[in-house]
């Protein structure tokens, strides 16, 4: 028998509104199920819940009771949640015994595909925890990129840019995980082989603040340590040819300005005595992040 795609079939089983929203309909199909008949999923993605959204949801299930129903498949043992873990917690806390379910008939790539979807499509799962949810189901069921992305309706780049993440230092990784830093910083620091080195910029773009664009300047102006500016122009910008090679010390002070402002900086030495400094921005926001840095 052909294997559902769930990508879109799960909003019809589950049906459109969101978690404790009431719907016009049941199915014909639901039943009503003890809370302790049923057991969690094992293969559920979200780890972390969000205490407030739960609180919540348990105060309005208190009052109304489950509108839309769990789903839920049949086990040697009872019934295994498969879908709407916010729910059943809620429904938990709020002390009921039973809560409305759709029990289907779902082999196990379909259980963890649509603990999938439901998250992915439905509840932000950070980016973490849907890398692991995807490594987890490519692993298991021996799948490719492109099948688990035409199985869930993603786009195929979406699940490799996610799954590579993992790669990440597991540092780097918690700080995606928490929201320290987003996707695309992550994304950046992940075309840095070295994990120290990850951790370094990692902790850099913390501890300052800095935007996408500004790690964007900092990773290329650690790239390009002599100053691919210069090299552009041909010459300095001024008519007048660059000194001799750099030495030691001069590199050194520019790399301390290039990671203390996390911009392009060339120290262009004309003479013994004479030079200058030039620190370079692309854009407004970059150029007043680096004005307040320097009025500090």
């Amino acid at each position: 028998m052909e294997k559902r795609r769930l990508g879109r079939g799960l909003d019809a089983l589950l049906g459109e509104p969101a978690d404790g929203v009431a719907v016009a309909e049941r199915p014909a199909s639901v039943n009503e199920l003890a809370v302790d008949q049923i057991e969690n999923n094992p293969h559920q993605p979200r780890k972390a819940f969000d205490s407030d959204e739960l609180a919540s949801l348990r105060d309005s299930v208190r009052n109304h009771g489950i509108l839309q129903p769990l789903v839920v498949r049949q086990t040697p043992g009872g019934y295994q949640l498969i879908a709407g873990e916010r729910r059943l917690r809620a429904a938990r806390d709020a002390g009921l015994g039973s809560v409305p379910v759709h029990v289907v008939d779902f082999n196990d790539q379909q259980v963890l595909e649509a603990a999938l979807t439901e998250n992915i499509q439905r509840s932000d799962l950070n980016p973490i925890e849907k890398a692991h949810g995807f490594k987890e189901y490519l692993d298991r069921f021996s799948m490719s990129h492109e099948q688990l992305a035409q199985r869930i309706g993603l786009a195929r780049t979406t699940i490799t840019n996610l799954v590579n993440l993992l790669e990440l230092a597991p540092e780097v990784q918690e700080g995606v995980r928490l929201g320290q830093i987003s996707e695309a910083h992550a994304k950046i620091i992940k075309g840095i082989k070295s994990k120290d080195k990850q951790i370094s910029l990692f902790k850099q773009i913390v501890a300052m603040g800095l935007s996408v664009k500004a790690t964007e300047t900092l990773v290329r102006a650690q790239k390009d340590p002599t100053g691919a500016a210069a090299a552009e122009e041909g010459q300095n910008g001024t008519g007048e040819k660059p000194s001799e090679e750099k030495t030691a010390h001069v590199r050194g002070l520019e790399d301390e300005l290039r990671k203390h402002l996390a911009a392009h900086v060339e120290i262009r030495l004309k003479a013994k005595d004479k030079g200058q400094l030039m620190i370079r921005f692309d854009s407004n926001d970059e150029f007043e992040r680096i004005l307040e840095k320097l009025r500090k």
